[in-house]
């Protein structure tokens, strides 16, 4: 099948979203003192802020088996330690028992605030309980935390956001606003047990699912729906079995145009499985996190897009939050409609995501020193 690439208009305004991150207008949202039991006391820094003397942060990250959350906790860990904070920061080994140990360790050791990156948005009941008891106010990281009320913020980039930029660029570089072709398409999803993950295929489904029932995307496999096309803890290995089931049953002797995955693990999967069992045109492929093998191959023509999460605009914003909550101020947040965590809407703080190709990844990523040339070589 011919395929139309046309470039992407929204490359330009995306791209100069990158530059803003953060910092767009805010609604508020008053908060109470600090928790916990330890004694805080506050000094001026250079800059004008304050920053807690005394006081001890818990960052508890996923896993370091996924480079972006070592990214994540590096930036957190720095950017806390910079503001005079402690910080005990711990990875879980994908974990949920180790996970809700750390937790509870934490809350054990003093800290006065939890920013937490679940493993799993519902599992965390125990440690959440704890933290309530002991009045330790709970910022849930890039994850939802599910079914608690000791969730005090969430802050995020704007993971619907993220689904309807990937959704875009296929409709962008397929044309199919204006096309009479038809298209072969095949979805990769998320960890059913991260609540990010509905967000983001709801988020680019919400734009393509009109050209599936116009017939134009035609989904040879026939798993369409979100329970049909997650995989499990975002794992590599998963999705690329699964592609290479989808190949070698539907595309032994046709051409696959689009791979929606919804991130870079997933994505490499597909590739994978691509690279083993598959001598078609090669597909548009998505991905989101901007992981260094996936820009190499994306570089290399073998993923389109990544969505780029710049976590030095979240950590920032959420060590801007911690200080808020310490402090006793009001917490900056942008949305308070979104997420419901099953006990109530959770006042949220959503950044604002922008893709990289072939074409910008040297203007996001090495220009603003996300990654050096050499990094990608």
């Amino acid at each position: 099948m011919k395929r139309k690439l046309l470039s992407v208009l929204l490359t330009g305004a995306l791209a100069a979203s990158m530059f803003v991150g953060c910092g767009t207008s805010t609604e508020t949202t008053d908060t109470g003192a600090a928790g916990g039991d330890t004694a805080t006391t506050t000094e001026a820094t250079d800059d004008g802020t304050s920053a807690a003397t005394g006081t001890k942060v818990g960052v508890a990250m996923p896993t370091k088996d996924l480079q972006r959350w070592n990214q994540d906790g590096a930036n957190m860990q720095s950017e806390l330690e910079a503001a005079g904070y402690e910080v005990d920061l711990q990875y879980a080994s994908n974990d949920v028992q180790t996970q809700v140990s750390q937790i509870e360790n934490m809350i054990n050791s003093g800290c006065n605030v939890l920013v937490v990156a679940a493993i799993e948005g519902s599992s965390l009941g125990e440690a959440m309980d704890m933290a309530a008891e002991k009045n330790i106010p709970v910022i849930a990281y890039d994850r939802l935390i599910m079914n608690s009320d000791a969730v005090s913020y969430y802050a995020t980039f704007d993971n619907y956001k993220v689904g309807q930029v990937q959704g875009q660029y296929i409709i962008d570089q397929l044309d199919l606003e204006n096309t009479s072709e038809t298209f072969t398409m095949e979805i990769t999803a998320g960890d059913p047990g991260d609540n990010n993950a509905g967000f983001f295929y709801d988020g680019a489904m919400d734009l393509l699912k009109p050209y599936i029932e116009a017939g134009t995307l035609v989904v040879k496999s026939g798993q369409v729906d979100f329970a049909e096309v997650a995989t499990p803890a975002w794992a590599t290995e998963t999705a690329q079995s699964r592609m290479e089931t989808i190949l070698s049953s539907n595309y032994a002797n046709e051409d696959l145009d689009v791979c929606l995955c919804s991130n870079d693990s997933t994505a490499l999967g597909v590739e994978n499985a691509l690279a083993a069992n598959y001598k078609g045109e090669y597909p548009i492929i998505t991905g989101q996190d901007c992981d260094i093998e996936n820009t190499k191959n994306m570089i290399a023509g073998k993923q389109s897009m990544s969505v780029f999460k710049d976590t030095r605009t979240l950590a920032s914003q959420v060590v801007k939050m911690v200080g808020q909550i310490l402090s006793g101020e009001t917490v900056d947040v942008n949305d308070t409609e979104t997420y419901d965590n099953g006990t109530g809407v959770i006042p949220s703080y959503l950044c604002e995501p922008v893709f990289a190709d072939k074409d910008n990844y040297k203007e996001l990523l090495i220009d603003s020193g996300y990654y050096t040339e050499d990094q990608l070589q």
